[in-house]
């Protein structure tokens, strides 16, 4: 009798699923605590920085508790200004994220290869803003569980009528997508893999169009309301992006340069100029766009420019936001004469100097100078000035502080997983990363 000869069984795609499903259920545990512990493992220098920010974020948190206990009467906002140093913040913030995303344009819509081993560190700065910018609206909300009303589905959402409901869309949706991005590529890379472009890329490029939006969005939320005149201005949106394409890339190249000092992080000089090409052309728009503003403002003489003759030059005695405007008008100018002048934007310290003086100018310009006077004359022409209380000072301080310490947290990770000192064959997350 014959025997059917058999052929070698191979495994179906089920069982290879099914392998590889269970191999990211041993790896991925692995990858979460060696990621845990590279960003807890440095030197001295790296434990004082972050004990520091620490006791900053215990301080606000101190703050904001006794804000739930006593109420938003603690703060300087009123009937009048009911917005304050939480939504300025939360404005210029949303800016930080979405300028954080420049770093992938050359990267991957030039090819610009010397970008791509730190485009990360743009999308690890849009992450920590995010959270940023939802604690801060957390806290203006003066009681968290308030927060339920905002949530799809259990709240009354109000889309698409309501601009903050698309606000809440686009916020959440970008912090989504950035953390997608940080989490496959820092996988792959720990895992040893190449990642596969079709898992990541066409996420990177929704996240150009995503960065453009939620700051677009934040400023319709303005432009939209009839009874503010500072805010009825078709610029707006521009201007926002505009400004938030000089405090993302300024606060990069700050970062890149401690990168550079206090790691073995390959940062090329090449990116660093790429960023400053970006820098200079994006200063020049936002000062354009602020001295049109002003032109129409003050040229039209009419009575909707009350607001604006408050914010520069006081009204009727009253001039708190004078010295916050000017100082932000000085700090942009001569920030854009240094980055403009071929002699002096060629030295490090200079470039180091002119991106801290631009990013406190735009902080100064999207929040106190922008959110404040919106509010100043009220509606009933009443001049009701605005002046943060020391509650809302350390609450601010403290939000801060703890998004500088996601972020120090994530860029430490980072670095180890990029050099190989944390990875799927690694026994420890071994020396430290950092030379201090």
């Amino acid at each position: 009798m014959s025997q059917t000869p058999t052929t070698p069984s191979h495994p179906s795609a089920g069982h290879e699923l099914e392998h590889s499903q269970h191999r990211h259920m041993v790896t991925y545990p692995k990858f979460l605590w060696k990621c845990f512990c590279a960003a807890t493992d440095g030197g001295p220098l790296f434990y004082a920085w972050m004990i520091f920010l620490t006791a900053v974020t215990l301080v606000g948190l101190s703050a904001w508790s006794h804000q739930i206990t006593n109420g938003m009467a603690v703060t300087g906002m009123s009937d009048h200004v009911s917005w304050g140093m939480y939504i300025a913040n939360f404005t210029f913030i949303v800016g930080l994220a979405a300028g954080g995303v420049m770093m992938v344009i050359p990267a991957y819509l030039y090819h610009d290869h010397d970008m791509h081993d730190v485009v990360i560190v743009g999308e690890l700065l849009a992450i920590a803003s995010i959270i940023m910018c939802l604690l801060f609206v957390t806290v203006d909300l003066g009681h968290p569980e308030r927060f339920w009303h905002l949530m799809p589905f259990i709240g009354r959402f109000n889309f698409p009528i309501s601009m903050l409901t698309w606000d809440v869309i686009v916020l959440n949706g970008y912090l989504l997508i950035n953390l997608h991005i940080c989490g496959y590529l820092l996988y792959t890379r720990f895992q040893g893999r190449k990642p596969e472009a079709r898992f990541y890329i066409p996420v990177v490029f929704i996240s150009v169009f995503w960065a453009i939006s939620i700051h677009t969005v934040t400023a319709f939320l303005y432009c939209g309301l009839g009874g503010r005149p500072l805010w009825n201005s078709a610029l707006l949106a521009p201007r926002f992006l505009a400004s938030a394409f000089v405090s993302g890339p300024a606060f990069i190249i700050l970062t890149l340069y401690i990168l550079k000092r206090l790691t073995d992080l390959p940062v090329s000089e090449k990116a660093i100029k790429t960023l400053l090409q970006i820098l200079r052309v994006t200063i020049c728009i936002n000062l354009l766009m602020v001295i049109s503003e002003m032109f129409t403002e003050f040229y039209s003489g009419t009575a909707h420019t009350a607001s604006a003759r408050y914010l520069y030059f006081g009204l009727h005695g009253k001039n708190a936001l004078v010295p916050w405007i000017w100082t932000a008008v000085a700090l942009n100018i001569i920030g854009a004469i240094v980055l403009l002048s071929p002699g002096l934007s060629k030295r490090a310290n200079w470039i180091k100097a002119a991106c801290v003086m631009v990013f406190i100018a735009i902080w100064i310009e999207k929040g106190m100078g922008l959110i404040i006077p919106g509010f100043i004359p009220s509606t009933l022409h009443e001049i009701v000035e605005y002046t943060p209380t020391i509650t809302e000072w350390k609450i601010t301080a403290g939000i801060w502080a703890f998004g500088l310490l996601v972020y120090s947290a994530a860029l430490k990770t980072t670095v180890a997983i990029i050099r190989g000192r944390v990875s799927n064959q690694s026994q420890n997350t071994s020396p430290q990363d950092v030379k201090m």
